[in-house]
């Protein structure tokens, strides 16, 4: 369980203005130092009065805070942490336990949905991975015959740790003497956070390996390598009808064009769309696809059961769709950490740099596709 904190208007518009300064290809390094910079000093600031607060409110029973179902360590963690309270931080080159690299994994998928419906994986120390073709890896042949095909054909190999992830995490010195639970709670909470913003950006606007990202969503790849804004393939009204034919036949349309591949081969998506959209959109999808039931329930329900997914990373007025399995989205290594103690000596806090290796990228151009919106709320006579 990480700390739960409330995020501040001060936290929001830092974590805005960070996106809007990595998406904008026209802000400069130093604009964008500064705008990492104030995202990562409202974080801390967040995370660490929760944590006096909760501190204060909450009993350090080990068997009691396990009844509630709180942050319990194992005999590893323990161990790790402590060494840190003693050493009064970290050391240079120190990974987090492997269960603690697990939980922060549990952390990110569970809290932003956007990873899990991606299929994020971890792969822990492995930095590759070998994916196959089905359509590639079978050959007939007469019995007794010799095999036929280029079986090797059906399978790529993918490399994970060709990308970079850092996170910052400013620990306050006094931090240390709370005890090795809330250190790990409090890195954790950093961690998850800090990461969840760094992947969805680069899985979602991320320019590919020239500027050492991930592919994003949004982008199309060509034969040459160069990496582009994918154009629009459409608009999207979800405008009401008697029998709700123009929202199914909208949403029939980006189905089908999502059902072949690049190379015009047909590929099962049914049950496997997910509809991403910004938070700023969400209400008006939501709203022009809810109902009320004869028994006065309200729900909402895209048809073709299209899942629908919000994300800060996409821009507002755009919709995202892609088909999951279709995405490669992984991280790798352990999380090692550095550190560096005069950075910020004067405000009696120590920066650690978090390394993680990730990366992403589509299958093919048609793995997604982008649309715009153009939802209409005008009140008919």
């Amino acid at each position: 369980m990480t700390i739960t904190f409330n995020k501040s208007e001060q936290f929001k518009n830092a974590k805005e203005k960070l996106t809007t300064a990595l998406s904008n290809a026209e802000s400069t390094e130093s604009e964008q130092a500064e705008a990492f910079q104030n995202y990562f000093d409202a974080l801390q600031n967040e995370v660490v009065n929760s944590v006096r607060s909760q501190v204060n409110d909450e009993m350090l029973d080990r068997s009691i805070l396990q009844q509630r179902g709180q942050n319990v360590l194992t005999s590893e963690e323990t161990k790790f942490f402590n060494a840190v309270v003693v050493d009064g931080g970290f050391n240079d080159d120190s990974i987090l336990p492997v269960t603690t690299q697990e939980r922060i994994f549990e952390d990110l998928i569970t809290e932003h949905p956007l990873l899990s419906a991606l299929g994020l994986q971890d792969l822990g120390a492995v930095t590759r991975f070998i994916y196959s073709d089905p359509t590639k890896a079978y050959a007939w042949g007469p019995l007794f015959g010799e095999i036929k095909g280029q079986i090797n054909a059906a399978f790529r190999e993918e490399q994970i740790g060709q990308m970079k992830l850092t996170a910052f995490a400013a620990i306050p010195n006094d931090m240390v003497e709370l005890g090795p639970m809330w250190v790990e709670r409090y890195v954790r909470t950093v961690l998850v956070e800090s990461y969840s913003v760094g992947l969805e950006f680069g899985f979602v606007n991320g320019g590919g390996p020239s500027v050492n990202q991930p592919i994003g969503l949004i982008k199309d790849v060509a034969e040459n390598g160069a990496v582009s804004d994918k154009a629009s393939s459409g608009t999207l009204t979800f405008a009401p009808s008697e029998k709700g034919e123009i929202v199914a036949g909208e949403l029939y349309n980006v189905i089908k064009k999502l059902s072949t591949d690049t190379n015009d081969k047909s590929r099962k998506v049914l049950n496997r769309i997910v509809m991403v959209v910004n938070p700023v959109d969400a209400i008006g999808v939501q709203a022009r696809n809810t109902i009320q039931t004869a028994n006065g329930q309200w729900i909402m329900a895209l048809p073709y059961n299209i899942q629908p997914v919000e994300c800060e990373e996409v821009p507002v007025g755009k919709a995202i769709f892609f088909v999951r399995g279709e995405y490669l989205a992984a991280i790798a290594g352990g999380y090692k950490l550095k550190k560096f103690d005069q950075t910020l000596a004067i405000e009696d806090a120590t920066l650690y740099t978090i390394k993680q290796f990730a990366n992403g990228k589509p299958k093919d151009n048609k793995a997604a596709l982008v649309y715009d919106l153009d939802i209409d709320f005008t009140p008919t006579a």
